[in-house]
């Protein structure tokens, strides 16, 4: 093989997808339940991002942020619009919207004079692979091999606020929490309903900056636009990829409030970020899911999913516990259970396992109802046939 071996890829070779469905070389059909890792969040092939794209590049392809951008003014815009920030930086991808954040917190801790400025961020976590968000990640598989790795880091448990207030004791230039409202990589842990509000107040306390990673939890993965919405408070800081493009690369940072207008001229930039092209496919990917009313339908979905595997897996011994957030699925067991993945392959149905113990699903937000059911027998099948 030419290509460099950092991928352990199953055997498998995809050439066709079409909704919640993928096609092998071989013409086997696979079911989706991980949707790309929660990127292709209106299935495969979706015939209005299909045709943002052709049409779009038949016009335009790039021009460079020299220039103004009337597909990324008009993202920025109904992005704002959607999550009430102000202001919106547009990337490739997920680590890049997050190393933008970063960049802004060390911005605000330079205007507050700080020579060492530090960030909180949580065990557990997962931020990207870039040398910034790679030392945020709180993963140290991930981190092995990489020292010294970026100063200015603290981390503290999850869902854990008195640690928060013990940092904010010990440290006097702390410039911002970075938090994911629901860990992907980290097993699907949900925190308490009340974790962000404490943030927020903390941040407030404090005059911190409340940074959101909703890279995995954005654009309706949860049955909001972002998970934050589920609550009252605002961050000044979110960043989004993934699903916004349903495929195709783009991430975003967006800003509120006393650092909306940080980043000026010459602080920082993306040669192809917000390009004509991205930008027109995330356009339809917000339009469809406002036009289909997909965030009331993914809270239909995580109801279904939510009652369907309650039912089949209560009987079941091995299983540590069932969380779910809109059609963000993890099912932690009492024991690694990797191989599943493969096994689940083997039975057509595309599944994915983090943190050793957690089975994700992710599935995509235009999932029918029939095939919901269909991913809820596959995996109580693979679940019970593993702990028999």
């Amino acid at each position: 093989m030419s290509t460099m071996p950092n991928y352990n890829s199953l055997p498998v070779t995809f050439v066709k997808g079409e909704g919640a469905w993928l096609w092998d070389t071989q013409g086997k059909r696979y079911l989706d339940a991980l949707s790309g890792i929660a990127v292709c969040g209106l299935g495969h092939s979706h015939p209005a991002v299909t045709t943002a794209i052709c049409e779009q590049a038949g016009q335009l392809l790039h021009t460079s942020n020299i220039y103004k951008i009337a597909n990324q003014q008009e993202l920025a815009n109904k992005l704002i619009k959607i999550t009430n920030m102000e202001r919106a930086f547009f990337c490739n991808s997920g680590a890049e919207a997050n190393e933008a954040a970063l960049k802004i917190a060390r911005l605000y801790g330079n205007q507050k004079k700080y020579t060492q400025p530090i960030v909180i961020v949580t065990e557990g976590s997962f931020h990207g692979r870039t040398f910034a968000t790679l030392s945020a990640t709180g993963n140290l598989k991930v981190q092995q091999g990489f020292a010294p790795l970026v100063e200015g880091f603290v981390r503290v448990p999850y869902n854990d606020v008195v640690a928060i207030t013990k940092i904010a004791e010990q440290y006097s230039q702390v410039v911002a929490i970075l938090v994911e409202p629901i860990t992907g990589e980290g097993g699907i842990s949900i925190p308490d309903a009340d974790y962000l509000a404490k943030l927020r107040n903390l941040c407030d306390k404090n005059d911190w900056l409340l940074m959101l990673d909703e890279i995995q939890t954005g654009m309706g993965r949860t049955g909001k636009w972002c998970a934050f919405q589920h609550t009252n408070i605002f961050p000044d800081v979110i960043t989004l990829a993934k699903g916004l493009g349903n495929g195709f690369p783009i991430g975003a940072c967006l800003t509120k409030g006393k650092v909306a207008d940080i980043l000026q001229p010459g602080t920082h930039g993306s040669t192809f970020g917000g390009n004509p092209l991205a930008c027109k496919a995330a356009l339809a990917v917000i339009d469809t899911i406002q036009q289909d009313n997909l965030l009331s339908r993914v809270q239909e979905l995580s109801d279904r999913f939510k009652q369907g595997f309650t039912q089949s897996l209560n009987k079941i011994t091995g299983i540590k516990e069932i969380r779910i957030k809109g059609l963000m699925i993890g099912i932690e067991l009492e024991q690694p259970c990797g191989q599943l993945v493969t096994k689940a392959l083997e039975q057509n149905i595309l599944i994915n396992v983090t943190a050793e113990r957690v089975i994700r699903l992710l599935p995509p937000l235009i999932v029918t109802n029939e095939q919901a059911d269909e991913i809820i027998a596959k995996v109580s099948n693979l679940i019970q046939e593993e702990l028999s």
